[in-house]
């Protein structure tokens, strides 16, 4: 059966039919289409205003064309209807891809891995998010004062991720584990690992998922940072691995330290020395850095470490060398995951390319080191997002992986969310300097 018979075979069993793509924030854009059409969109695209899209287009240059990619199809079975899920590809015209399309740029970096060292990779994201209702003011509240591991009736939002998880098994997509997480009202689920564009595709449709049945069940998904202090953050952990084209797992070499190869080491070492100035992906938005605070698990160091959740770069425990990986734990699900997982890649080639040493690792936790409180400390990730920006802005890496021109509009977008921050007054400064 051919690719196209089988998409209007399975299009003629929804309700509705919709194409997804990310802005450059990372926030799902969709586009509802007539299943009746799809072989002429799929054939010509179908037109839309890039100038609407965040980060896409200026209005006087903005027509744009979304084609679907018909092997990322899934069929989501909701409470009351079924989709078509489709994510799309973005063009500036009809066989000219766009230098804006982020899921290009993860195409690109992939291709160039393969080409140029025979590399494949698989990546398995933990999705982290929190289950909350609104008070009168559009502030969050917990659903729950669950805990880590926490069961039942204790874990108010198992109902939610069984319900998410079903969802996504009727997708085909199948779960490796779900719990409630260290904070109220957080939780987390796990999906098995796969290749990175579908790893990152899936992401989408996960979130997207995640608010529909958190909708159903009368309360909201969060993939905010750092929706409440003194608790911990949502983050976004990414765990890699590299094959060669036979499947053997090039991080593995057995006469080494904890069975790690020196290949692993260079990659390791290029993800250190290019952490600072692509933070802004990792962690774009200003909330993202009221998260790397001390004992809050998010690393705060530029560091590695074997089985150490407080490095930024963890190797876990495995005795297989098939599992052999390596997970960053600075990413939070608030950026674009196609630049996240397009960006860590390409720290790691670099540093293959470059042969660059990864240091010693870490010993103990991070967070008990003392270290001089400076304002200025590059042995730290960036501690906001006007430091991260600084970075960025003048990162020739980060302009060549992104390409000049969605590096240009996205440090433009993010300065401007940084100047609106900067300029906002908050309830903390009424309070601490209205009356003195």
């Amino acid at each position: 059966m051919s690719l196209a018979k089988k998409l209007n075979d399975s299009l003629k069993q929804s309700d509705s039919t919709k194409i997804f793509f990310t802005d450059l924030d990372g926030k799902i854009m969709c586009l509802s289409v007539s299943a009746e059409k799809i072989d002429n969109i799929i054939q010509n695209g179908v037109g839309f205003d890039g100038s609407s899209i965040a980060g896409y287009a200026r209005v006087e240059n903005s027509d744009r064309l979304l084609f679907p990619d018909p092997e990322t199809l899934h069929m989501i079975e909701f409470a009351d209807a079924t989709e078509g899920f489709i994510i799309g590809k973005i063009h500036d015209q009809k066989r000219v891809r766009s230098q804006i399309d982020p899921r290009a740029v993860l195409e690109r970096v992939l291709d160039a891995a393969e080409s140029e060292f025979g590399f494949r990779f698989a990546i398995g994201p933990e999705h982290e998010f929190f289950l909350v209702t609104l008070d009168d003011n559009g502030g969050p509240m917990h659903t729950d004062n669950a805990g880590y591991f926490h069961a039942s009736p204790h874990d108010k939002g198992e109902v939610v991720r069984k319900r998410i998880v079903h969802i996504l098994k009727s997708a085909g997509i199948p779960f490796e584990k779900h719990h409630h997480e260290v904070t109220s009202s957080q939780h987390e689920i796990n999906l098995e690992p796969a290749d990175p564009l579908e790893g990152a595709d899936r992401t989408v449709l996960f979130n997207y998922i995640a608010q529909q049945a958190a909708a159903e069940s009368g309360c909201h998904a969060s993939f905010m940072p750092k929706p409440f202090n003194d608790n911990n953050r949502n983050a976004f952990h990414i765990h890699l691995s590299v094959s060669d084209q036979n499947g053997k797992n090039l991080f593995y070499q057995e006469d080494r330290p904890h069975n790690l190869s020196a290949l692993a080491g260079h990659f390791i070492g290029g993800i250190l020395k290019f952490s600072r100035e692509t933070s802004i992906v990792m962690a774009s938005t200003y909330n993202s850095y009221k998260a790397y605070v001390l004992k809050r698990e998010a690393p705060i160091v530029r560091g590695w470490g074997y089985a150490n959740r407080s490095s930024m770069v963890r190797i876990p425990y495995t005795d297989s060398p098939a599992n052999t990986r390596l997970e960053l734990r600075s990413p939070d699900p608030s950026g674009n995951v196609y630049l996240q997982v397009a960006v860590l890649i390409a720290m790691g080639i670099q540093g293959v390319r470059e042969k660059l040493d990864c240091g010693k690792p870490d010993t103990g936790s991070t967070y008990s080191k003392q270290f001089k409180n400076k304002i200025l400390d590059r042995t730290f990730l960036p501690k906001s997002m006007f430091e991260a920006l600084m970075e960025a802005e003048k990162s020739q890496f980060l302009k060549d992986v992104l390409g000049e021109h969605l590096y240009d509009n996205f440090i433009s977008l993010k300065t401007n969310q940084w100047e609106m921050h900067r300029a906002h007054v908050t309830g903390m400064e009424h309070r601490n300097y209205l009356i003195r």
